[in-house]
């Protein structure tokens, strides 16, 4: 094997992305450059090796142990999102962007001084939607924040309850909520503390349980070029066993680049009520929405 030619932000890009990677498939991969012939104690030891001793950029990003999901992941939280999930896509969109020196979402600056992602300002058109087991690795990432964590404080469910709280959102964050009950509601909510305050009223006081549907007719994923992810959901409403109806929701999210994370940038809420349905099991329902309209 040969020394590595890699530049400054090749090194740099290829080692944040062995820190998304297992610490088993960093070791194995150690392995398979070195031929076994180096010996290394742990993980930090197996990155700095595997970058000493990658010959080119390319070479690693199509070693099979670096998989198209790690590198999609790392271009996400780069606020780069390619036109196709294939693994020859990413690998180019990757060493176009190591190329450009640039390994970081584009930022602006507000006149009110704040700083936002243009993700925020995207067109229509240059959405696209994420293809595949990408819809299932973002949903991967961001339900398990978004939703057990919210179901988690319901007390009926006897569950420790996870860490809630502002930090999940982006400070700007906006939440509508449309709720059909019987009588029709609109709310409106600005700011972390206050979104994240109604949303725990959902589950903390009102006892409610939001089980999303994770199947294909149950979701859907748009993403920008410029890092703005929607994601649409859609699932049954239930308190002490009994389901009480439907919701939709839709969340912006971006990255925090800098941050292994996503905030939640907006929530479009929508709840139907039903009469309750005694435990009888309940279609999982579908999104209202397709592709198109999501934009």
């Amino acid at each position: 094997f040969t020394m590595s030619e890699l530049s400054q932000t090749e090194r740099t890009g290829c080692t944040d992305i062995l820190n998304l990677m297992t610490d088993s498939s960093v070791l194995s991969l150690c392995d398979t450059i070195t031929n076994k012939q180096i010996v290394v104690e742990n993980v930090a030891e197996a990155t700095k090796t595997i970058i000493a001793y990658t010959k080119d950029a390319e070479e690693f990003l199509r070693r099979k142990k670096v998989h198209r999901e790690v590198i999609f992941k790392y271009l996400a939280q780069k606020g780069v999102t390619p036109p196709n999930s294939e693994k020859n896509t990413l690998v180019r969109r990757t060493l176009k962007l190591w190329s450009s020196g640039k390994v970081t979402g584009e930022i602006f600056q507000e006149p009110n001084g704040s700083n936002r992602s243009r993700a925020t300002e995207t067109l229509a058109s240059e959405q696209m939607p994420i293809e595949g087991d990408f819809n299932h690795w973002l949903l991967g990432t961001v339900l398990p924040v978004v939703l057990p964590t919210l179901n988690s404080q319901n007390p009926s469910l006897g569950h420790q309850p996870l860490d809630w709280g502002p930090q999940h959102f982006w400070p700007d964050v906006k939440l509508r909520l449309f709720s059909c009950a019987g009588n029709e509601e609109k709310e409106e909510f600005i700011g972390g503390e206050q979104v994240s305050l109604r949303l725990l009223a959902l589950t903390k006081d009102e006892r409610l349980c939001l089980s999303p549907n994770l199947e294909p007719r149950g979701l859907d994923v748009l993403a920008s070029r410029h890092g703005l992810v929607r994601v649409a959901v859609a699932g049954t409403i239930h308190r002490d066993g009994l389901c009480l109806g439907i919701f939709e929701q839709i969340f912006g999210l971006i990255s925090t680049h800098s941050e292994k994370e996503w905030k939640i940038k907006f929530i479009n809420m929508n709840i139907r009520g039903q009469d309750a349905s005694g435990g009888k099991t309940v279609a999982a329902p579908s999104l209202s929405s397709n592709s198109e309209e999501l934009q």
